[in-house]
């Protein structure tokens, strides 16, 4: 089996996540390195938080505090939060750390020695109000490629094209609001990928495991040609850019924070984690949201070209955005749920993750509605897949002592059933289409509610269905457990076994006393969320 790396987006540490933050990179990353496990692989799963560039600053100075008293306080709270979602990291770090720090400076000055960094005056806009120059997230204006007139100076959030700030229509300074923006001559560094264009392009179109719409995305991107990209700023709060003539500027965010993914690593494992994203074997997977695909897909690819050692992106999982009940997440405006108050309402961290799983915006956005969750919950978590796995212990345990023979007959029909459910469950796990994998996996459930109550033993007495169904729900325990990790080690005690083979064992049978697997939501708690 081969070495798996896979990473989640690292977030922002300005403001507590919610469950469009889980969604959107966390849990299918997760749920993605729990199945690699399950499978055999050596998995590797990083993340941490970006601690880094304007938004940090920007947000310290509205609270009066320093970046780092904002991260320390912001990394505590994302991590505990991840760990109450299950999220399984083998490493949580920061970007602040000195590791991310020593390989981020020695990443650029290999960049720099390959002739992919260059050097160029720019305009940077400076407010005559507040008397300072302006990075990114400090001056706003209207995006020149859709309108939306709250586009920040590196990016729109509304069709997330990369933006520098001489670009924005009607700029103001966030700070104070003024209109009374001039720009300013200054020097600055700059990445240039122009020479491994075509080899960006050759690793997207050979790449097979992207979808079609992270394909799309970026090919559009490289279709407007890729333009060199300023990699420097103004600002106190990052890492120190190794270069003489640039002791007082830093590393833009966007050009530090996916090396992460490697410090964690080393963080980790020392110089065997640097040897390992040096390995051309080993798979490296990212998760993340649609507006990250061009960072992932077009810059990291770019830089690791430039650089010329690590191994090219395996598979770049873009997911689209959840919304909640028909409107976009919103701290501010009150929309959405946060992790904290999910955690906080004493509903079963599983039902989360199994919503959240099945309503993933892998090919599209999807939507969090409230009734929907629980009747999802109800009806096919406990209705369906629940209620199978109950009936069925209770029944074994109750009317046969918890032990049923080896079967007598056979079931070629019922084999082949299960088995061609397997195959499509793995699969859509392998591809990274964990919507999918979980639709079959309830699917396989409800071919066992069928066969028991065609079968019906509690009428003949024979024990051959039961011990068809137990094993159903031993290959239903295993194939859930990357999404519901808590709930499948129950059933693994409940039928007395740790056999974990993708196979259909027909021996005699001795489970533990059951209990009821999951309770049902009720309309009063939704007053908790």
């Amino acid at each position: 089996m081969s070495t798996r790396i896979v990473t989640a987006a690292l977030p922002f540490v300005n403001s507590s996540p919610h469950l469009g933050n889980i969604v959107g990179s966390h849990l299918p990353a997760d749920i993605f390195a729990r199945y690699s496990r399950m499978k055999g692989h050596r998995v590797i799963f990083v993340g941490g938080t970006d601690e880094h560039g304007t938004a940090t600053e920007f947000a310290a100075q509205k609270e009066g505090i320093t970046p780092r008293e904002l991260c320390d306080r912001y990394y505590i709270i994302h991590k505990r939060l991840y760990s109450d979602f299950l999220i399984s990291y083998d490493n949580f770090s920061r970007t602040s750390r000195e590791i991310h720090h020593k390989l981020v400076q020695e990443f650029f000055l290999e960049l720099y020695k390959n002739g992919f960094i260059t050097e160029q005056e720019i305009n940077t806009p400076y407010c005559n109000n507040c008397k300072k120059g302006l990075a990114d997230r400090y001056i706003t204006g209207t995006c020149p490629r859709c309108g939306y007139d709250k586009a920040n100076g590196d990016q729109c959030e509304a069709c997330g094209s990369v933006l520098e700030p001489a670009e924005l229509l009607s700029p103001h300074c966030t700070t104070c609001g003024s209109t009374g923006i001039t720009f300013k001559n200054t020097n600055h560094l700059f990445l240039d990928l122009t020479g491994v264009t075509k080899d960006i392009e050759n690793w997207i179109d050979s790449n097979p495991h992207l979808r079609s719409q992270v394909k799309s995305l970026a090919k559009g991107w490289l279709h407007q040609g890729i333009k060199k990209r300023c990699i420097t700023r103004d600002l106190t709060w990052g890492i120190k850019v190794p270069l003489r003539g640039y002791e007082g500027k830093v590393f833009y965010v966007w050009f530090d924070n996916v090396i992460g993914y490697v410090s964690a690593t080393v963080e980790l494992l020392g110089d065997e984690g640097l040897k390992l994203w040096e390995d051309k074997a080993t798979e490296t997977y990212y998760f993340l949201g649609k507006d990250n695909i061009p960072f992932h897909t077009i810059f990291w690819p770019g830089q690791i070209l430039g650089q010329g050692k690590l191994v090219l992106p395996t598979n770049v999982v873009g997911l689209q955005y959840m919304n909640f009940e028909k409107q976009k997440f919103s701290k501010s405006k009150g929309v959405g749920i946060s992790a904290d108050k999910a955690i906080s309402s004493n509903i079963p961290v599983e039902y989360w993750r199994f919503y959240l799983t099945y309503i993933l915006p892998e090919t599209k956005d999807s939507e969090f509605i409230v009734d929907e969750f629980f009747e999802r919950v109800n009806k096919e978590l406990i209705g369906n897949y629940g209620n199978f796995v109950n009936r069925v212990l209770d029944f074994v345990y109750n009317k046969f002592n918890g032990r049923v023979p080896e079967v007598s007959t056979k079931d070629s029909t019922l084999e082949k059933a299960i088995l061609d459910s397997i195959y499509k469950i793995d699969s859509y796990y392998d591809s990274c289409e964990l919507r999918f994998a979980l639709y079959e996996l309830l699917k396989l459930s409800d071919l066992g509610n069928r066969y028991l109550n065609e079968k019906e033993p509690w009428k003949s007495g024979k024990t051959d269905a039961l011990n068809y169904c137990l094993e159903i729900i031993r290959l239903l325990a295993i194939y859930f457990e990357p999404i519901l990790p808590q709930s499948s080690q129950r059933v693994f005690m409940f039928l007395n076994t740790d056999n974990r083979k993708i196979e259909i064992d027909t021996s005699a049978k001795a489970i533990n006393k059951p209990e009821i697997l999951f309770r049902k939501l009720e309309e009063r708690e939704k007053e908790q969320i």
